[in-house]
C-alpha cells in the first residue's frame, strides 16, 4: 500500500470515521483518520494526502472553516460530509473550495464513487503536469499561470485561485467567446448536473470577477448572458 492513494477522514464520530476507513482500506486506498482540526494539521505536517473527506459540522472548528484555512495553501481535493439539507449550506462549502459533498446518512459505495470523481477531475485539472507547468495564458491585462493556479496582473503580483475558481477560468480560456450555460459550466467544472436552485456557478463566477475583473458590478472579462449563462469575452492568447 506504500504507493496507495492516500485519504484522510476528518469527523468527530467515531463511528463514522471507523466505517468509511474500513470501506476504503478494503478498496486498497491508504487510510489515516482525525478527530479534529487540531489533528488534521499535525497529520498535514508530517504525511502527504491524496484527499481529505470533512466532516462540515463538528464541535469547536467545523469543516467551513478547516476547508477555508486549507485553501489558502492547498489544493487538495476535499469532499464535506454534511447533515445540512439545505442547497445554500452545500453551496457554501463548495465556494470556499470544496470540489463535492455528501449528505448524511451515506451509502460508502456513492462515497466511493464520489472520491474517484473527484481524484479524476484533479488529475485532469492538470494533464501532462511536465507541460502546463510551464504554460502560461494571457487573458485580457492577465496572465493565468496554469501550474502554479494564479492569475498574475500587470504589477506582477499573484492572486491564488481556488480549485474550483481555477477549473471555472481554464473552462473559460478553453472556449472563448462561447456562451455556456449554467448546467454546461457545472458538468464541466463539477462532473454533476444541476439540482434545482443550484446557484454555485452564480457564486463561483461572483468570486471570479471580484479578482479579475476591476468592476465586478459591471464585468467586461466574463459576461452575464440573461436566460444563456456566461462567456469569456477577453481575448486569450499564449504567453
Amino acid at each position: 500500500m506504500q504507493n496507495a492513494t492516500h485519504v484522510v477522514v476528518v469527523d468527530d464520530h467515531n463511528d463514522i470515521r471507523d466505517l468509511v476507513r474500513e470501506y476504503l482500506e478494503q478498496q486498497g486506498y491508504k487510510v489515516s483518520v482525525a478527530e479534529s482540526g487540531v489533528a488534521l494539521r499535525h497529520l498535514l505536517e508530517r504525511h502527504t494526502v491524496d484527499l481529505i473527506i470533512l466532516d462540515v459540522m463538528m464541535p469547536g472548528e467545523d469543516g467551513i472553516s478547516l476547508c477555508k484555512e486549507i485553501r489558502t495553501s492547498s489544493n487538495t481535493p476535499i469532499i464535506f460530509l454534511t447533515a445540512m439539507a439545505e442547497d445554500a449550506d452545500r453551496i457554501i462549502g463548495l465556494e470556499l473550495g470544496a470540489d463535492d459533498y455528501l449528505v448524511k446518512p451515506f451509502n460508502p459505495r456513492e462515497l466511493l464513487a464520489r472520491i474517484r470523481a473527484v481524484l479524476r477531475r484533479a488529475t485532469s485539472a492538470a494533464p501532462a503536469r511536465a507541460t502546463l507547468d510551464r504554460r502560461v495564458v494571457r487573458i485580457d491585462h492577465w496572465k493565468l499561470d496554469l501550474g502554479r493556479q494564479e492569475i498574475v496582473g500587470d504589477d506582477g503580483v499573484g492572486i491564488p485561485l481556488s480549485t474550483a475558481e481555477f477549473r471555472l477560468l481554464k473552462v473559460f480560456i478553453e472556449r472563448p467567446g462561447l456562451i455556456l450555460s449554467r448546467e454546461q459550466l457545472l458538468d464541466l467544472t463539477a462532473g454533476r448536473t444541476a439540482e434545482i436552485f443550484d446557484r454555485s456557478i452564480d457564486n463561483q463566477v461572483s468570486r471570479l470577477r471580484k479578482k479579475i475583473e476591476e468592476n465586478p458590478k459591471h464585468p467586461t472579462i466574463i459576461k452575464t448572458h440573461w436566460g444563456g449563462g456566461y462567456s469569456l469575452c477577453a481575448e486569450v492568447a499564449p504567453e
